[in-house]
C-alpha cells in the first residue's frame, strides 16, 4: 500500500496491534503521535502508532519532532526487489516495517515508511483490529466489508465467530440474558448447516455453573485470556493478506524456510539449537553424526533373531529368537561407546516356540512376547513370567500396546484382533474380520488401527458374528469411481484402516505383494509398510493415498519389518534378504546408506532407539543383534567390537583395556 506524497496531509503510518518485545523503543503512541505508554488487553497490548505526518511534521516515538522534509522518499525503478520477478518490492517493505514494529523499533518503521511510500496497512485495518481486542463488536463488524470480506458464506463465517465471542463473554460476566440474545439474533441466523452443532453446544453452555466451568466445557480462555487475539487470527482467514498482513508474517516465512531446508537435509538429525542456527547460512547435517558404524554386537542367541524393540526410555533392548527365548538387554546411555555396559540382565526362556513378535508396556514394566498362538507377559524388573495368554487360534503376529497405556492389542492369522487390559484380561475382541492379520499398528493419537495381511475374504453377515463385545469390523463397498460397486476379490493381500473407536473400516487398499511389517510415524500422520517383492510403502493416513515407495532391499520369502528413525522421524530403515540395512529419507525417498556387516542371512528387523535419536539396532539370521552409532560418537576403532557368551569381553573405558564379567539373569528358570 503506497503512502501519499509527502507533501500531502496524510497518515504515513496507521495503527499497529504492538507487542512490546524490543528496548527501549517499546512505547505505544496516540493518534496525535504521543507516547502513552503500554496499554495491556486481552492479554496482548493495544494497537500502537507509528506517528503521522501533519503540517510537514512528524512527532516520534520518543517525543521527538522529525520534519518530514528530513527524509526524503526514495523513488526506484520497477516495483520487484532486486532482479527477481517474483518477489514484489512493496510487499518485502511492509513485511519489513511489520518486522521493525514487532520487535519495538517503532521510529524505524516510520522512517520506512516515509522513506519508501509505503504504508504498513490502511487506518481501517488497524481500527478493525482494536474493535476485536478492545471487544467493540458492533464497530467490528461493519468494517469486514470494507476490508474485503465480500463473499456472502465467508462473512457469514466470520459474523458468526465474532457473534461466538461476543456471547462467551457475556455468560463469563454472567449476563444470561443479554447472551440469549446474541444467541437468537447473532448467532443464529448467520449458522450455517455444518454449525447448527455448534450452536446446539452453544446454547448447552447456559448450564454452566460459573465462569470456570464455562471455561473448561467450551475451551477457552476468556476475555482476559487470548482469545480474543485468537479470534483475531481465525478472522485473519477471512480478509485478504495483501489487505491484512497475518500477524508476524516475517517470522512464519522464516520457520517455513528452516522447515523446508531441514526436509531437504537428507543427513538431518540434530535437535534445533538457537545457538548453532544462524540465518546468514543454509541448514546442513554432517553425514559423521549419522549412526552408520557397528559398536555392539551381541551374540548370545543361538539361532535366529527375528525381532528387536527398545523400551520407551532408551535404555533396554529387548530381542526374540528362533531359540525360542527373549532376551532383555541393558543398554547404557552414557555418550561414549568405550564405557557404556552392554549386559542381558534376563534371559526369558519359557517359550514353547520360536517367538515372533514383542512389545514394552508404556511405562516399560511389561514386556509381552508371541510364541505361535500364545501371548506371554514378563515382569521386566525380575525376569518372571506373569501371565500366559491363549485366546488366539493361530500365529500371533502382531503386539502393539496402546498409546494411552490403558493396555494392549494383539493380532493374529485366525482374522482375530483383542484389545487386552494392562493385566492381560479381554476387553473386546474383532472377530471374522476381513485379513489374517500378519501385522497392526495403532496410531499414537489413538484414532486409527492399521492391520495388513492376507486372505481377504468378504465380510461374514451379521449372524455369523459373535456380538458381545464385537464391532463389525466390515470393509466398506469399493467404487469404482461412477458409482457402481465393485466387489473384493478373494484371497488377496490388504491394508485395512479402522477407527479405533468405532471399529469402522475408514479405508480397504488391495495389494499384490505380500505385506509383513507396518509402522506408524510419531505424527501419526503415516503408514510404514513392508511389501513384498522389495518395495516399501509410505501410506499418508490423513489423505488416504500412497506417497512414497522406497526400493532396493530384498524382500521376497522372509518376514521383513522397517522403521521411521531420526530426531523428527526423517528416515526409513529396513533389514533385508541380501544381510545388510537400508536408509531412506522419507521425504524424498533418496537411498542414503547400505550397510554390511550382518552374516548371512537375512536382516529381520530394525529398531530406532527413541531417546538416542543416533543410534538403532538392527537383528539377523546370523543369530547376533548389531546396535549401529554415528561415527562422530563411536569411531572406527570400535568397528566389530563384540559381545558374546563364549567370549565374555564388554567393551570397556578405553580401547578394551577394561574387561568385565558377563552378566546374566535367567527369567523363567
Amino acid at each position: 500500500m503506497r503512502n501519499p506524497e509527502p507533501d500531502s496531509h496524510s497518515n504515513l503510518s496507521s495503527s499497529y496491534d504492538f507487542v512490546p518485545e524490543a528496548g527501549p523503543s517499546c512505547v505505544t503512541l496516540d493518534k496525535a503521535g504521543h507516547s502513552n505508554g503500554i496499554n495491556k488487553e486481552n492479554g496482548y497490548s493495544t494497537p500502537a502508532s507509528n506517528g503521522t505526518i501533519s503540517n510537514g511534521s512528524s512527532t516520534m516515538g520518543n517525543g521527538l519532532a522529525k520534519h518530514s522534509s528530513s527524509i526524503t522518499r526514495v523513488s526506484l525503478p520497477g516495483t520487484t526487489l532486486y532482479d527477481d520477478p517474483h518477489l514484489d518490492r512493496e510487499e518485502f517493505v511492509r513485511l519489513v516495517i511489520q518486522s521493525l514494529r514487532d520487535v519495538g523499533y517503532i521510529e524505524s518503521a516510520a522512517t520506512l515508511e516515509a522513506e519508501s511510500g509505503y504504508s504498513l496497512e490502511a487506518p481501517e485495518v488497524s481500527e478493525f483490529r482494536q474493535h476485536i481486542l478492545r471487544g467493540a463488536w458492533a464497530d467490528a463488524e461493519p468494517l469486514l466489508i470494507e476490508l474485503g470480506v465480500t463473499d456472502a458464506d465467508a462473512l457469514l463465517d466470520a459474523r458468526f465467530l465474532i457473534g461466538k465471542q461476543k456471547y462467551l463473554e457475556l455468560l463469563e460476566a454472567r449476563k444470561t440474558t443479554a447472551a440469549l440474545q446474541v444467541l437468537r439474533n447473532d448467532l443464529a441466523p448467520y449458522s450455517t448447516a455444518l454449525e447448527q452443532d455448534e450452536l446446539h453446544a452453544l446454547s448447552s453452555l447456559m448450564m454452566c455453573s460459573d465462569p470456570q466451568d464455562l471455561r473448561r466445557r467450551a475451551s477457552w480462555d476468556g476475555a482476559s485470556g487470548n482469545s480474543r487475539r485468537q479470534l483475531l487470527d481465525d478472522l485473519q482467514h477471512y480478509i485478504p493478506s495483501s489487505t491484512m498482513i497475518p500477524q508476524r508474517r516475517f517470522s512464519t516465512l522464516l520457520a517455513q524456510s528452516r522447515e523446508y531446508q531441514r526436509q531437504r537435509c537428507l543427513y538431518h538429525n540434530s535437535p534445533v539449537n538457537p545457538s548453532s542456527s544462524s540465518l546468514f547460512s543454509d541448514h546442513t547435517c554432517d553425514k559423521e553424526s549419522f549412526p552408520r558404524i557397528t559398536t555392539t554386537i551381541l551374540e548370545v542367541h543361538s539361532d535366529e533373531v527375528w525381532n528387536v524393540a527398545w523400551s520407551h526410555d532408551g535404555t533396554h533392548l529387548a530381542s526374540a529368537s528362533k531359540d525360542k527365548t527373549a532376551i532383555i538387554w541393558r543398554i547404557g546411555l552414557e555418550a561414549e561407546p568405550s564405557s557404556r555396559d552392554c549386559i542381558a540382565e534376563f534371559i526369558l526362556r519359557d517359550h514353547p516356540y520360536p517367538l515372533g513378535c514383542l512389545a514394552w508396556s508404556l511405562d516399560d514394566s511389561i514386556l509381552s512376547t508371541s510364541a505361535d498362538h500364545l501371548i506371554l507377559l514378563w515382569n521386566t524388573k525380575t525376569g518372571a513370567l506373569m501371565k500366559t495368554l491363549e485366546n488366539h487360534a493361530e500365529t500371533v503376529s502382531a503386539l502393539v500396546w496402546l498409546p494411552d497405556g490403558s493396555g494392549f492389542m494383539s493380532g493374529s492369522l485366525d482374522r482375530k484382533i483383542i484389545l487386552w487390559d494392562m493385566e492381560g484380561e479381554p476387553r473386546e475382541s474383532w472377530n471374522d474380520i476381513a485379513i489374517r492379520v500378519t501385522d497392526a499398528a495403532v496410531t499414537p493419537d489413538m484414532r486409527r488401527l492399521v492391520a495388513v495381511g492376507m486372505g481377504y475374504n468378504p465380510p461374514p453377515t451379521l449372524g455369523t458374528l459373535a456380538r458381545a463385545n464385537v464391532r463389525d469390523a466390515s470393509p466398506p463397498i469399493v467404487s469404482n469411481g461412477n458409482g457402481n460397486a465393485v466387489g473384493p476379490r478373494p484371497q488377496e493381500n490388504r491394508m485395512i484402516i479402522y477407527d479405533l473407536k468405532t471399529g469402522q473400516v475408514e479405508l480397504s487398499v488391495h495389494m499384490e505383494g505380500e505385506l509383513t511389517s507396518v509402522k506408524i510415524s510419531e505424527d501419526s500422520r503415516y503408514a510404514l509398510i513392508n511389501h513384498a517383492p522389495d518395495e516399501i510403502h509410505l501410506w499418508d493416513l490423513e489423505e488416504f493415498r500412497l506417497a512414497r515407495k522406497f526400493t532396493g532391499q530384498r524382500q521376497g520369502h522372509h518376514v521383513i519389518r522397517s522403521c521411521f528413525g531420526g530426531i523428527d522421524g526423517n528416515f526409513v530403515i529396513s533389514g533385508s534378504e541380501d544381510r545388510n540395512v537400508y536408509v531412506w529419507h522419507r521425504d524424498t525417498g533418496t537411498l542414503l546408506e547400505v550397510l554390511e556387516g550382518h552374516g548371512l542371512g537375512s536382516v529381520n528387523s530394525v529398531a530406532w532407539n527413541p531417546r538416542n535419536k543416533r543410534m538403532f539396532a538392527s537383528c539377523s539370521d546370523d543369530n547376533t543383534i548389531r546396535v549401529w552409532e554415528a561415527p562422530v560418537y563411536a569411531g572406527e576403532l570400535l568397528r566389530g567390537f563384540s559381545i558374546s557368551a563364549s567370549e565374555p569381553e564388554m567393551i570397556g573405558k578405553g580401547k578394551g583395556k577394561v574387561k568385565q564379567p558377563w552378566a546374566y539373569n535367567y527369567g523363567g528358570l
